[in-house]
């Protein structure tokens, strides 16, 4: 592998690397993917929402796969001002619907499909540096090997030490990343149906934020499990005496959580740092022979009654291929021919949505609902899906 020459090298196997990996196979591309897990999925963390609409456009269907657990048909949002309910047709529209997943067998499910396109898929590596000549980016260092390429996406997760040794990234800050903690609570289908109240293939998303709580929390239900965890801005880990996993547990232990998952049996426990979203986090995205991508963009939108990144990631690695093919057809990889990504962002949803999300989140927080909760949540609903 050290004498070869790829057209793309592509750093992370999340959704946007994967993504990006299955677009410019199915072109013919001579694409590298390298991941430091030994599984695509291993090492990710999330509430698992997944709103379809950018999958949609790569793999036609991939809902009816067994990339999804369940359909999201019920919204719901608990704030210091009670409880409110979103059940209606906007949750099934193309631009809303969305999905209940687990990262490990989505993100096993891509790789597979970037593989059958024909994209070489390496596990257990770690990318250490780039190879960079004449201020431009044309491969990446593994241990003792160097692989070049015409153009390198880097899509290593919410830290990206590469986008940091590029300069294009400052190392984050306690304002900027969230540490959330999740667990996978196994309980029967007939189970879950009963108690969320819905049909087998159908799912709820609950949101809990505000009421005088120093983190968000959420719950998503699976086939045959339930996802529940918290997420807290790293700054705010200061003004609790409660640990994350403490926070969790006291979440757990709320009258209408722990009546639901009474009786269940925890199969998995995780954590991770989460980008935290909003413009100002949002690093340089492109330059000579290099895209960012997904988290490594910050490309995440936090809203506390929404939390959206997959979508966008999904987004990303989508446009940073289809740059990337277009940059192909004119043989040229310079930083001006891959600032069209950046304008891509821009005019796509991604941008967009990651702007709106600070100042919705943190309106929620200091505010709540107070004047008219229904209304308030169901403008949300509105402003979180795509037009």
């Amino acid at each position: 592998m050290a004498e070869e020459r790829f057209d793309c090298i592509i750093v992370g196997g999340g959704l946007a690397g994967l993504t990006a990996a299955h677009i410019l196979a199915a072109e013919g591309f001579e694409t590298l993917l390298v991941e430091k897990g030994t599984s695509s999925g291993e090492k990710n963390m999330t509430g698992g929402r997944l709103y379809g609409h950018s999958l949609e456009k790569v793999i036609p269907g991939f809902a009816d796969s067994e990339a999804v657990e369940r359909r999201i048909v019920t919204e719901r949002l608990t704030t210091g001002e009670g409880t409110v309910e979103y059940s209606a047709a906007g949750l099934t529209t193309p631009a809303g619907e969305s999905y209940a997943v687990l990262r490990g067998v989505l993100d096993r499910w891509l790789a597979d499909q970037a593989e059958e396109q024909g994209a070489m898929l390496v596990y257990g590596v770690r990318v250490d540096d780039l190879i960079v000549r004449d201020g431009a980016v044309c491969g990446v260092v593994a241990g003792d090997e160097e692989m070049e390429a015409d153009v390198v996406i880097l899509a290593d997760g919410v830290n990206s030490l590469l986008a940091q040794k590029l300069g294009y990234k400052s190392p984050i800050g306690q304002n900027q990343v969230a540490v959330g903690a999740k667990e996978l609570i196994e309980l029967d289908e007939g189970t879950i149906n009963q108690r969320f109240g819905v049909n087998s293939g159908e799912g709820v998303a609950w949101m809990f934020t505000g009421d005088g709580q120093v983190y968000d929390a959420f719950l998503y239900t699976n086939k045959n499990s339930v996802s529940v965890g918290v997420a807290m801005v790293v700054r705010e880990i200061y003004n609790t005496e409660s640990s994350v996993p403490q926070m969790l547990e006291e979440f757990k232990a709320r009258p209408e959580i722990a009546s639901l998952l009474e009786g269940g049996k925890l199969i998995e426990y995780s954590a991770h740092l989460l980008p935290e979203g909003g413009e100002d986090t949002i690093p340089k995205l492109f330059g000579d022979g290099v895209l960012v991508t997904g988290d490594a963009a910050a490309l995440c939108a936090n809203l506390g009654f929404t939390i959206r990144g997959m979508d966008l990631a999904v987004e990303s690695g989508r446009l940073a291929a289809q740059t990337v093919l277009n940059a192909k057809a004119k043989n040229d990889f310079s930083a001006n021919t891959l600032s069209q990504y950046q304008i891509a962002l821009e005019e796509s949803f991604v941008i967009p949505c990651v702007k709106g999300g600070p100042t919705c989140h943190h309106a929620v927080k200091a505010g709540g609902f107070a004047a008219d909760p229904v209304k308030a949540f169901n403008d949300a609903m509105v402003q979180s899906q795509i037009g």
